[in-house]
């Protein structure tokens, strides 16, 4: 089995760090030795996730924020750079899914998803891309989804926003990689977490929340743009993603039967 990389010294900051995939990267990576900043709304859930760090390698410190206020993101990385001098590496990982049908659309629910989902990053981004680029060096992650690939069956506004995400990136990793900032894109598929709990439809590939966070943290090491997993779901949706809208449309509509 492949060492994994010390995170000793390494500063890590997290949004979206009291659930889910961002809850479990928070330990993973405290585990590993790095001193992890959890960002989210909820102190309640961030100072129960500081205490069960405790007897780890690293230490995970709780930073409330509401990412999708941009005065709250700015003062948090300011009490971040202040107190460490910098940040190696965003996960930027605060995101939510309101399951959106085509006759139940609602303009609302686009909002929601943008405010949390792209804004909620572009907040973040603000502070951390002068940052990095001042020092030529950092990695920022930013977690979008397999849903983003194409338009899914009761996902337009979930999948609108994650699709933004991954355009964004890509622009990103051609602007800034000549800066030393490297940009990492995370495409999940279906993760067992609080957030999919809610889901009443069946998800293909299901993968709980350790084998998720265990691909991140590989994808973090390694010299690949995107993070796309779990491997076979992604190779279908990446199949998918080139098929000619015929085609796509026949696949579409067998999902919605």
């Amino acid at each position: 089995m492949k060492k994994r990389r010390s995170l000793k010294n390494k500063v890590i900051w997290i949004t979206g760090a009291s659930q889910g995939i961002g809850r479990q990267l928070a330990l993973t990576m405290a585990r590993q030795g790095g001193t992890v900043i959890a960002t989210a709304r909820s102190f309640g859930n961030l100072d129960r996730l500081q205490n069960e760090a405790l007897d780890l390698d690293g230490i995970i410190i709780p930073l409330p924020a509401d990412v999708t206020r941009h005065d709250e993101v700015m003062r948090a990385a300011e009490v971040i750079t202040t107190r460490f001098g910098q940040v190696d590496i965003a996960i930027l990982n605060a995101g939510t899914f309101i399951k959106t049908a085509g006759v139940d659309f609602r303009s609302n629910h686009m909002r929601q998803h943008f405010e949390l989902n792209v804004m909620g990053v572009c907040h973040c981004l603000d502070a951390l891309i002068p940052m990095m680029v001042n020092r030529q060096s950092g990695t920022l992650a930013i977690n979008a989804s397999l849903a983003g690939y194409r338009g899914l069956p009761a996902a337009a506004a979930y999948g609108a926003s994650k699709a933004a995400l991954i355009n964004m990136a890509e622009s990103l990793y051609t602007d800034l990689k000549p800066q030393g900032v490297d940009i990492k894109l995370i495409n999940p598929g279906f993760v067992k977490t609080p957030l999919t709990d809610k889901n009443t439809f069946k998800m293909p590939f299901l993968m709980d929340v350790e084998s998720a966070v265990d691909a991140i943290v590989h994808g973090l090491n390694g010299k690949r743009f995107e993070i796309r997993f779990p491997k076979v779901f992604g190779m279908i949706m990446g199949t998918l993603r080139v098929l000619p809208y015929k085609a796509y449309f026949g696949v579409t509509r067998r999902l919605q039967q």
